[in-house]
């Protein structure tokens, strides 16, 4: 402003509002911002130089970020209260007054690029990776866990044009098909794919393929045990391990390793896939050497006893059949992060309104879900406890009280001692070992009794309350009015 001499009444009216605003260095009134600041990248969202976000006012990129991550942190949290405590702690600060309604929070939301979304993603997962101590089964190899699920959006025209339920009968919901990549090490999810019913999780799943690393290990359900993903994974280096919808025909049979051990040559098929390009089709091998590994499971919990698995690690020398089983059914432990995800943060069901705000919320669940697994993953180095036993549920609830105090603290001293402290609160409040429990997939809570909405609101006709049809009845019953 003072290079602005045609404008000299004016500098005086400016530079308060400028150093008011400056004067607000928190994001959010837990200062999330800082307390995760080792896991994202320091420029994940620079000023713009034009147009939008180019001038720093109350929603900036990064405090918008902020915001956002915050409200992931608090399952069922809306845009009102992420209004509110912002207006909070402007006053407090001495800011400008800021507006009661959240339609300025949104559209600030709606600014935030995806691929920087992308970017903080990578970023928390690679910390999460760093921190958790390294794998030792199957030779020390990075082992990948891949699996999909199914999300519910809200009901609103755009979302049902880009993502019909073309599965479901009505009433139904708009679904979001997600693919996700884990790290069987740390819990982090690595890389996200999305789309609709119209896209398979084969076809989503291929997409992340170039972000795995010569010599990693892929683990997956039946549904990704097919010739098409075994060749494209040997193609980049990579090894899998999963089961198969195929029929293992013993005429196949190329060498016995040993008991329920063996090599069988897996030949192309004669179709070509439906989802991969025809050329990518074409270069495929004609046929691909895969291990049989079976085996019979008896520990408890796990759905089924006698496992078939197929791999491209056929060495038995340095893969035993028994780590190659134990490896794939450690693959349970990703469905309980797809549980945390689910139904601890609020992935179940996503509130965007748009496509674009449905892939925002997406990233932003999957980027809270790994500054959690972060904060796991350091109570466990820092007590030397074992990971699987630091309780999600725990860890978020502990972040979420820690982070608040953490904001009144006014000395880094003071701020480490209450990192520390949570540190050892995580560690010394584990989850029981419990290696027989079961987790069947059903539902314990009883549906309510009133019918679903499978109408537009203004066309659904309510019915009167059953005692009502019955008193109606005996009146037309006695002849009475």
């Amino acid at each position: 402003m003072d290079d602005t001499p045609c404008f000299p009444a004016w500098r005086g009216w400016f530079r308060p509002r400028a150093g008011r605003c400056a004067a607000v260095r928190a994001c959010t009134l837990s200062q999330l911002e800082a307390w995760f600041a080792p896991c994202l990248p320091a420029g994940l969202f620079p000023k713009a130089k034009a147009k939008l976000n180019s001038r720093e006012r109350i929603y900036t990129a990064r405090r918008t970020f902020a915001c956002l991550l915050w409200q992931c942190l608090q399952p069922g949290a809306s845009g009102r209260e992420v209004v509110r405590q912002l207006q909070a702690l402007f006053q407090l600060a001495g800011g400008p007054r800021i507006s009661e309604a959240d339609g300025a929070y949104f559209r600030a939301r709606a600014r935030l690029p995806e691929a920087a979304l992308a970017q903080a993603l990578g970023a928390t997962a690679a910390a999460a990776q760093r921190t958790a101590a390294p794998g030792r089964a199957l030779q020390g190899r990075p082992v990948k866990v891949i699996d999909g699920s199914t999300v519910a959006l809200s009901d609103t025209p755009r979302n049902r044009a880009e993502y019909p339920a073309l599965q479901s009968p009505p009433p139904n919901f708009p679904l979001l098909r997600l693919v996700v990549l884990f790290s069987l090490a740390s819990g982090a999810v690595l890389a996200l794919a999305q789309g609709s019913l119209r896209h398979s999780e084969l076809a989503l799943g291929a997409t992340l393929f170039a972000g795995l690393a010569k010599g990693d290990i892929v683990i997956g359900d039946r549904g990704f045990g097919s010739y098409v993903v075994v060749a494209l994974l040997q193609g980049v280096g990579v090894d899998f391990v999963g089961r198969t919808t195929r029929r293992l025909d013993g005429r196949r049979r190329t060498r016995r390793l040993g008991p329920g051990d063996w090599l069988m040559s897996w030949t192309k098929p004669q179709q070509a896939s439906l989802w991969l390009p025809l050329a990518q089709w074409a270069g495929l091998p004609a046929e691909v050497v895969v291990r049989v590994v079976r085996g019979r499971v008896t520990t408890r919990g796990f759905r089924v006893r006698q496992v078939t698995v197929i791999t491209t690690l056929l060495d038995p020398a340095l893969y035993p059949a028994e780590a190659v089983l134990q490896a794939y059914l450690r693959r349970w432990r990703l469905e309980m992060c797809l549980d945390d995800l689910k139904t601890t943060l609020g992935l179940e069901m996503l509130r965007g309104r748009t496509p674009a705000a449905v892939r925002q919320e997406a990233y932003a669940r999957l980027i809270a879900h790994n500054l959690v697994r972060w904060t796991m993953a350091s109570a466990a180095r820092a007590h030397a406890v074992e990971l699987e036993r630091v309780s999600f549920k725990g860890t978020l609830d502990a972040v979420r009280h820690f982070s608040h105090a953490m904001s009144q603290a006014r000395s880094r001293r003071r701020r480490d001692a209450l990192w520390a402290e949570l540190l050892r609160t995580l560690a010394t409040d584990l989850v029981p070992a419990r290696p027989g429990r079961r987790e069947p997939r059903a539902l314990k809570r009883k549906k309510n009794k009133y019918r679903r909405l499978n109408r537009p609101r203004h066309l659904f006709r309510d019915y009167p309350k059953r005692h009502a049809r019955r008193a109606r009845s005996r009146r037309r019953t006695l002849g009475l009015k």
